[in-house]
């Protein structure tokens, strides 16, 4: 990211972020050395909107959601001439790094789904190299700290982040869940080469779940869930023979009480896109907020308020695709 003169204090963040078989691969994640991720809470969605949808999408998003977000800056926030807006937008379920870019984007920007905050730049660069990523996007200086983009096997981008001052945000109340969409060709390489890299435990792999979690009630795919410090992440191995919405809705969001969630979307301009259904240990749904951002929002069985039936309640108006 280039100099910003001038740029709050507050707008810091926002700026950054983008200038910012089983027991096997249980085996592979690295348990001797401590990693590079700092929290859960410094972990950011990438949003990128259209720049008259902005703020649209933000107040829509906080007012599903709860939380604040920084005033707009209008920044160059990549290592080549471009210009976006951009702001960060932090709730008690997830935080988004939102951008606004008003030139074309350069390559390869727009492709990372995370920004992932690190304590050291230059060992986090090395490890994931030693672990299999490619660094898409090399190191490069924004006005309070370091970026680059890494890709892991599967063609998954993530950013990664370092602050000269650290920065101090409350944790979260859920902890957002990273949804990755890999083929069955290079899951293995991935889920291996993640673990090593974010020091993560594979929480579960099923063979067999449920289609109707992708949108196919016909037919099973293969589900791992692994958590580690950069947060969760649940991996879908598919053909890539997905109906919209799936593969779009890069982060899921866990909430306390679904349907009060969702009537929040609905009440600030969202589309509930898919009814909410019963997802195993969840009851799930996908909405799309204004300017064109699909999620994923679900409870978990212990904490959804109410049973919800695979049709959906009445009152949720649904988009017809």
């Amino acid at each position: 990211m280039r100099n910003i003169p001038g740029l709050p204090a507050c707008l810091a963040s926002a700026a950054v972020a983008l200038t910012l078989g089983t027991s096997g691969l249980a085996a592979a994640a690295t348990k001797a050395s401590p990693g590079v991720a700092v929290g859960t809470q410094y972990d950011t969605s990438h949003v990128y909107v259209a720049p008259e949808q902005v703020d649209r999408f933000v107040d829509s998003f906080v007012a599903t959601f709860g939380g604040q977000s920084t005033k707009q800056a209008i920044a160059t926030v990549t290592p080549t001439p471009s210009s976006t807006t951009t702001q960060l937008v932090q709730t008690p379920v997830g935080t988004l790094s939102v951008f606004g870019f008003k030139t074309p984007i350069p390559y390869s920007f727009g492709a990372e789904r995370t920004g992932y905050l690190v304590t050291d730049l230059d060992k986090a660069l090395a490890e994931a190299r030693k672990a299999g990523a490619d660094v898409v996007v090399d190191a490069f200086p924004d006005p309070i700290g370091r970026d680059a983009v890494i890709q892991w096997p599967g063609g998954v981008d993530m950013q990664l982040y370092w602050h000269a001052t650290p920065p101090s945000y409350a944790a979260f109340e859920h902890v957002p869940e990273n949804r990755v969409y890999v083929s069955p060709d290079r899951v293995g390489a991935f889920v291996k080469d993640f673990l090593a890299f974010s020091h993560g435990k594979l929480l579960s792999d099923v063979k067999n779940a449920p289609g109707a979690e992708i949108g196919d009630p016909s037919t099973t795919y293969r589900r791992i869930r692994i958590e580690s410090p950069f947060g969760k992440m649940a991996v879908f191995v598919t053909s890539g023979h997905l109906a919209y919405p799936y593969g779009r809705e890069t982060t899921g969001y866990e909430v306390t009480n679904l349907q009060a969630t969702l009537a929040n979307a609905q009440a600030a301009a969202c589309t509930v896109i898919v009814a909410p259904f019963d997802d195993g240990d969840r009851t799930s749904s996908v909405v799309e907020f204004p300017g064109g951002y699909v999620a994923e929002i679900h409870a978990l069985k212990a904490t959804a308020s109410s049973a919800v039936s695979t049709t959906g309640p009445a009152g949720f108006a649904l988009a017809s695709r």
